[in-house]
Formats: structure tokens, sequence, C-alpha cells
């Protein structure tokens, strides 16, 4: 019996052409190798492995990897195998050149959106993710439902309906990439259902305006004030969308009284509240908001994710749905559900009681740094009111009236990255532009908080 194509090593994908063996498969390296197809420290087959996979001599290859070395190509060292050299690539033909553009970073980091990456729990993550795969069953690794695991939404149901007063039960669950993903998939349904206008908040993330948008959605303004969003523009809407818990990014909490109108206003006229609860585990001042979902399910669907509380790059969200729209949802998922070991990894972390440690232990980190940010102002930059600070990982930054792009400016001299509070403002909000900056005080690691904060007070007027 041959020898199995299954057994060979490393693959190579090579189409020697012209005249000989040799002289072809020297050609198809070397081009291969030219043009990039190839990268710099690729490691080749062995000449046996190549030689059996082109069905010719392998005194043919090794006398191509030989020449090659000769013309410095390819490298080959003991132990190390034959590797392509480091060399400058040829561009293809017709293709323009263009030279990389060199990237500025920042030598701190204030944006607000992302938590304290340097503080993941990867120790614990691991843990429970080796407990994970061990204890799964191997229909975990199939296809499966659509809706997410189940370990995840039974351990999302019991969380959820403890840590932030959220009624649901894990069918009428939906795991999904994030809070993003979570409104295309809400969008789209909105859309087929003959909703034309959205309400969202006059301050916000222009992400998730233009995610509407691009699902053929008009967006309209509502007020932001000390109160949260004002819900009087909420006539012609068939959907609104809000940030209840804290405001983003003015920081507030929705008053009681809002919150009770928005949800009498959605069972009144048939329409739905969609409610992003991005960080409603952080919370320092005050007793912590319950979700907005608690007061009626039927006519609330509960956004959250993972971003804030671990770390983005998990890509773990989850929507609450009202039974009316569970199916239609889950009918446009396709597929698209995080990946399974991290779903299951994220039931344990829940189910071993790591994740509230976790929480509890940022929530402790968060504070300290929102405590030396507060008297840092009040005593380098006094002239700088600071709202927003009762919850969540930023704060808000008032400043006096024609200051913000300066502020901005100052901001980048000094190596600080820092968003102004007008990126986040509706194109038709009404009234007059907000001088402020946003800082989000859980990007920096511990040991660069001192610095980033001492640049930014040098940084403010």
């Amino acid at each position: 019996m041959g020898r199995s194509w299954a057994t060979l090593g490393v693959d190579l994908h090579l189409e020697p052409t012209g005249g000989g063996l040799r002289r072809g498969l020297t050609d198809a390296l070397r081009e291969a190798v030219r043009t990039g197809r190839l990268a710099p420290g690729t490691r080749l087959p062995s000449s046996r492995t190549l030689a059996a996979d082109l069905g010719i001599a392998r005194n043919t290859v090794a006398d191509a990897y030989a020449g090659l070395v000769a013309e410095g190509w390819l490298t080959a060292r003991q132990g190390s195998g034959t590797r392509v050299a480091e060399r400058v690539v040829d561009p293809p033909a017709g293709a323009s050149v263009r030279r990389p553009r060199v990237q500025t970073r920042p030598a701190h980091d204030l944006r607000p959106g992302t938590p304290d990456l340097a503080s993941f729990p990867r120790a614990e993550w691991l843990r429970a993710a080796r407990r994970a795969v061990t204890a799964a069953p191997n229909d975990a690794l199939g296809y499966g439902d659509p809706r997410g695991r189940t370990e995840l939404r039974t351990a999302l149901a019991g969380y959820l309906a403890r840590a932030r007063g959220v009624r649901a039960d894990p069918e009428s669950l939906l795991a999904c990439g994030g809070v993003a993903h979570g409104l295309v998939l809400l969008a789209a349904v909105l859309r087929a259902r003959g909703v034309h206008t959205v309400a969202v908040e006059s301050y916000g993330l222009h992400v998730h305006r233009d995610l509407l948008t691009k699902a053929g959605l008009r967006t309209v303004a509502l007020p932001v004030d000390d109160r949260g969003a004002a819900p009087g523009a909420l006539a012609d809407a068939g959907a609104v969308l809000l940030t209840p818990a804290h405001q983003f990014p003015m920081g507030v909490p929705l008053h009681p009284d809002r919150r009770a109108a928005v949800v009498d206003w959605a069972r009144r006229t048939g329409a739905l509240v969609l409610e992003d609860d991005y960080d409603g585990e952080f919370r320092y001042d005050r007793q912590p908001v319950g979700a907005l979902q608690g007061l009626d399910p039927d006519r609330v669907v509960y956004l959250g994710t993972a971003s804030k509380s671990l770390a983005p790059a998990l890509r773990l969200g989850w929507l609450v749905l009202p039974p009316s729209l569970a199916e239609d949802v889950m009918d446009g998922i396709g597929g698209r559900t995080p990946g399974v070991l991290d779903q299951l990894t994220l039931a344990e972390f829940i189910d071993s009681g790591d994740y509230d440690r976790h929480v509890r232990s940022a929530r402790l980190r968060y504070r300290r740094r929102r405590d030396a940010l507060v008297a840092a102002l009040a005593e380098r930059a006094p002239r700088v009111r600071v709202t927003g600070i009762a919850a969540g990982l930023h704060a808000v930054l008032r400043l006096p009236p024609g200051t913000e792009q300066q502020a901005v400016r100052a901001a980048a001299w000094h190596g600080l990255a820092v968003h102004g509070l007008s990126m986040f403002r509706h194109p038709h909000a009404a009234g007059p532009p907000q001088d402020a900056l946003v800082v989000g005080y859980g990007t920096p690691a511990d040991h660069a908080w001192a610095g980033a904060l001492d640049a930014l007070c040098r940084a403010l007027p």
C-alpha cells in the first residue's frame, strides 16, 4: 500500500512550471518568496515530505532547496529545518507601492469603553476553561442550539436575576457576539415589522446609531439632562435605545419617573425598549439601579455584555428577549453565536463564583482610580467640574465654554488619548453643544494610572 497523504507533514502548495523538474520547482519557490506568499520565517516541508507531495525524487527537492539557500532566498539550520529568509518582498506587478504609515501610539489611553485588560483573570479563566471542556458532553462540539449553549443561558439567567433584577429564563436568552451584534439582529427584525424610526439618546455611541441607520431605520434624538433621557419625543418612534442604569456618556441614571414613563409609552403603543446595560455591575456611591427590563419583560429587550466586566476580545454578549420577539430574532442569528468553548468557560466562571469575585475586585480598583481622579482635579484643575462618577468606568469633565477642542489637542501633545463630549453628540441633537472631556479611567493598568492622571491634569485649562 502506498504512503497515505494523511500522514504527511507541513502542507505547501506549489505548481512547478517551465523546463525540468528542478528548475520548475526552484522558480516556483523563488516566486512564492519574492511576492510574499511565503512570509519570512515560514518553515518549509522537509525534502522527503515535499518530494512525496509532488511525486518527484527527493534529490530534486534537496537540490532546489540548496540552490535557493545559496542565493539567499532560504536558510537551513541543523534542527531548525529549511525556512524562508528575511528579505524585502517585491509587490505584485501593477500594484501601487505605499509606505506604511507610522502609527504614533499615545503614552496613556483614557478613551472610554475599555476595562483594565491587564487585570483580566487569566489564571482563573484558564482553570474554568479546563473544567468546562473536561465536563462538556461530546455533542457540545457540534452545531448546537442557535440560542447558545444551555449551560451559559442557564448561568446567565440566574446571575442576571440575582445581580441586575432581570426577569429571564434560559429559553428567552440568546448568546450573541456583543451589544453591537445584538443591535444588528434587533434592527433587522424591527425593520421587517414595519418600524421606521428608533429614538436614541442625544449623546451616545455613534457606532450604535450607524448600525440602526444601515438597517434602514431613522434615529431621532432624545434630550439628556441630569435625570437622563427625556421621553417627550418618543411619539413617532417604534422603539427606543437607552442606557438607563448609567447613561453613556453623561453617566447619570434614568430617573424613576422617566423609567415609568418609557415603559408606559411602550405598553400604550406596542413599541419596544432596547436596554443597553453595558456596565451595570460597576457602582460606587449609590445603590445599584436595577434593569429596566424588570418593569416589563414583554416590552423591554435587555442587552448585556462581558466587554466591560472581562474583556472586549471575548466577543460575548446576550439578549433577554420578550416571547413575542424571540423566534424572529433567533431566526436571524444564522449560526453566528460566540464560540462554544468560550460560552462553556463563561458559564463555569459564573457558576464557580469567580465572576462575582472578579467583579468585586475590579469595582474596588476602579473606585480607587476614580477617587484619585477627583482628588487630583480638585487640587490641580479647580475650574473643571467632574460629573457622572457614581458608577461605571468613565467620568465627564466639564470645561469652560469653548475650550473642549483646545483640551483635546493639549492632551494629545502630552501623549494622552482622550475623547471630547462632542464626539458622542447626535447630529440632530437640540440645544447648544456642551464642552467636556469623557475620561475612561478603566483602561490604564494600575502601574500607569499615576502617569496618566498627571498628563491629564497638565493638559486641562
